[in-house]
Parts: C-alpha cells; structure tokens; sequence
C-alpha cells in the first residue's frame, strides 16, 4: 500500500540500467565494457539525474566493467559524487536479489541509486511500483532501454520495509549523448 500522507520519511530508489555495451570477441560478458553510444549516454544520465534533482546519497553497482564505467561516467557530473558500493550479487539478479541488497541500505539513506541490468532492474520496478504518474509503469513495462533511469518514490522508516507495490513510480528518462 503506497503511503500518500507523508507520516514517514520520503525515500527514493533510483534503477539506472548500465549504458549500451559492447560486444567483443571473447570477452566473458561480466567483463564487457561500455560501447561508442555507452560512453556518451552515460554522462547524459549523469546530467539528467543532477537536472531532475536525484542525486543519491549513496550508490549501489553491479561489478560487471559496464556497469562500473557506467557508475563513473555518470558520477563525473556532479560535483561531489556519494559513495558507492560494487556488489557482485547485483549482477544477473532477479526482482528478489535485487530487492535483498536494497533492504540492507542504512536508514540514513534518503536516495539510493541502484545501478544494474536487465531484465532484473525492469521486473524490480515493475514489482515495486503499486502506481506511477502518467505513463511512467506502461513505458518500463513496454521498454526498459540501456542508459534508462527510473525514479521510485515511497515513504518508510527503513530500507527494509520496501516491498511490492509499496512506491509510486514518479519519473522514467532516457538520457541520450549527443554524437560527435
């Protein structure tokens, strides 16, 4: 049920789907790295979530490279970037792995910023969002592309109290780097 009264703290997860990647020879897929359009979009996405105002006080990346060079290229848009932790469980994790490592974020965690892959960053928003404004659930549920960013919004004392249907799916981006 999706808190509206604000009687709790207001927390947001915040699920960016790693940039596109590339695809070389014989190279394990958790060691591939972003592609030419993954090193532009990732800085888009770094821009977009300092222009809506997201930045996350502490940031949660699958140890996969593209997921890590996603992290830094976003990061290197703000200022001070917050924290980040690697966790290779974050990696091929389904709705309820993801959701495990969520719910071991501290309290003091107002914005986390879950960065992943599909389809498990999809099934977790899909999951989690009892609502959304607009079209936001439709456009995940149609496409959850690379570089996309979901923005879930919820009200609870902990991170453990974060379950299915519990937050408001309150924006979907999908930043894009211009070519050069």
């Amino acid at each position: 049920m999706i808190d509206r009264t604000g009687a709790l703290p207001l927390r947001r997860l915040v699920v960016l789907r790693h940039a596109k990647s590339a695809w070389p020879v014989d190279v394990a897929d958790h060691e591939r790295p972003l592609g030419p359009r993954g090193r532009r979009d990732a800085p888009a996405a770094g821009r977009a979530l300092a222009e809506a105002d997201c930045l996350p006080d502490l940031a949660l990346c699958s140890t996969a490279v593209r997921a890590r060079q996603t992290w830094d290229l976003a990061a290197a848009q703000w200022g001070t970037p917050p924290p980040v932790r690697t966790d290779r469980r974050l990696y091929a994790a389904g709705t309820s792995g993801l959701l495990a490592v969520v719910r071991e974020v501290p309290a003091e965690v107002g914005t986390l910023l879950l960065i992943g892959h599909n389809p498990g960053l999809e099934e977790l928003v899909l999951a989690l969002a009892g609502d959304g404004l607009d079209d936001t659930v439709e456009r995940v549920r149609t496409k959850f592309p690379t570089a996309a960013i979901a923005v879930l919004s919820w009200h609870g004392t902990t991170w453990r109290d974060l379950g299915p249907g519990d937050a408001l799916l309150t924006s979907v981006m999908v930043p894009r780097g211009a070519k050069k």
